[in-house]
């Protein structure tokens, strides 16, 4: 089982980033957790895991635009992995051209940004950061990016965005490798364990997810999930489907009603 630390403590004040951003036409705004204070109900949070590179098919940089042309339709925002390149990139850039640089929030580990992150591109700003160690944010082609110390943290504070957004918010998978596997995955853990009760959505481009789908149905079959709970983690074939499917979703009454409070 992965450590509970990387999403735990969600709620915590002290996982919170509170920034003053000034642009540079002068405009300040305020960020809670990524996303901007306006005095309007929370927009939908969804927090899209994919890889940083494009895979050798067409298909999946233009599912990476189809999901940031629905966001932009639903008025939703993203919080990713702050790579930009590949899908990552993509979904990020397509975004914050539709929606604005507000609508996006990358959170990059240090030791990853040399591989992930291209130097900045568009005008850099000033952020100020409580509690959260060495962040900066730099506003252009890809949105708001902090930087932080490891991958723990760059989980949790993904997540707690999610748990923090209005309704229609959570997870999403487009085509990885196994850091998106290995995302994805958690959060369904999670979910079974009555962490937390965001969707959990597979984005299925030209089948890549058919063999997670066989092997949990497997899993089933064979009494090491409980069926109800195959429901936790639901399929998508198109970007619109998978926005509804987060924003139809219902927890599973099989998974565990733990206590985490006291965790």
């Amino acid at each position: 089982m992965a450590d509970s630390n990387s999403i735990l403590p969600v709620s915590n004040d002290t996982s919170v980033i509170e920034a003053v951003i000034t642009t540079t036409n002068g405009v300040d705004f305020t960020v809670d957790n990524g996303i901007v204070a306006s005095g309007v109900p929370k927009p939908a949070v969804i927090c899209v895991f994919c890889g940083a590179s494009p895979g050798t098919s067409p298909a999946h940089l233009a599912a990476a635009r189809e999901l940031a042309n629905a966001m932009h339709t639903h008025g939703h925002h993203l919080v990713y992995g702050g790579g930009t390149s590949g899908l990552m990139g993509e979904v990020a850039k397509r975004l914050v051209f539709l929606s604005g640089p507000n609508a996006v929030h990358g959170i990059i580990p240090e030791a990853l940004v040399k591989y992930e992150r291209k130097p900045a591109e568009g005008d850099v700003t000033n952020i100020t950061t409580t509690n959260v160690g060495q962040q900066h944010g730099e506003i252009g082609l890809f949105g708001l990016v902090t930087h932080v110390n490891d991958m723990h943290t760059r989980k949790q504070m993904m997540a707690q965005e999610v748990l923090s957004g209005g309704p229609g918010s959570g997870f999403i998978a487009l085509t990885g490798g196994f850091g998106t596997i290995e995302e994805i995955m958690e959060i369904v853990t999670w979910n079974q364990l009555g962490i937390h009760g965001r969707g959990a959505i597979l984005y299925n481009v030209e089948g890549f997810w058919d063999a997670v789908l066989q092997w949990i149905n497997t899993a089933a079959r064979t009494g090491f999930v409980k069926p109800e709970n195959k429901k936790i983690l639901v399929e998508a074939k198109t970007a619109e489907e998978a926005i509804n499917a987060l924003k139809e979703y219902k927890v599973s009454a099989a998974r565990f009603n733990l206590d985490w409070s006291k965790s």
